[in-house]
């Protein structure tokens, strides 16, 4: 009697998907990773406040300035000082600009170190102010004790 071998071929499935997937979970972390970025800085450490509340809306153009404790600004990862700092605020306001935007739907917020002079920080919003910049907010980290 004979036996009539089969040959049993293996099931492969589809990796496409999957793979797919992979490329867009890594995707979506780097520009998860890349908000967070812009949202600290390493030198900044914020003061605490019992009285503070997030903000109710989400705002729709932050200009976020960093104030390190030596009272230098970090602006996209570019270090100004305070007579600088226009130059800064110029390339800002023209990319609103360039959206069709103007100059009043930016918010300046300003995440300056706890032990940052105050006067540091009035000369930041004074420089905004002449750059007819007109909305501000201050960080601060919540204090739960």
């Amino acid at each position: 009697m004979r036996v009539k071998k089969t040959n049993v071929d293996l099931a492969e499935g589809d990796l496409t998907p999957m793979i797919d997937m992979v490329f867009q979970l890594i995707a979506f972390f780097m520009v998860l990773i890349n908000f967070a970025q812009t949202e600290s800085n390493d030198r900044v450490k914020l003061p605490s406040s019992q009285l503070v509340k997030p903000p109710e809306v989400a705002l729709e153009f932050p200009i976020v300035l960093h104030v390190a404790k030596d009272g230098e600004i970090i602006l996209g990862g570019d270090d100004y000082t305070a007579e600088t700092l226009r130059i800064g605020l110029g390339r800002e306001i023209s990319v609103i600009k360039a959206e069709g935007k103007s100059v009043s739907d930016a918010n300046v917020v300003i995440r300056a170190h706890k032990d940052t002079a105050a006067g540091d920080v009035q000369e930041i919003i004074r420089v905004a102010q002449e750059q007819n910049l007109e909305n501000f907010a201050l960080r601060v980290k919540e204090d739960r004790s």
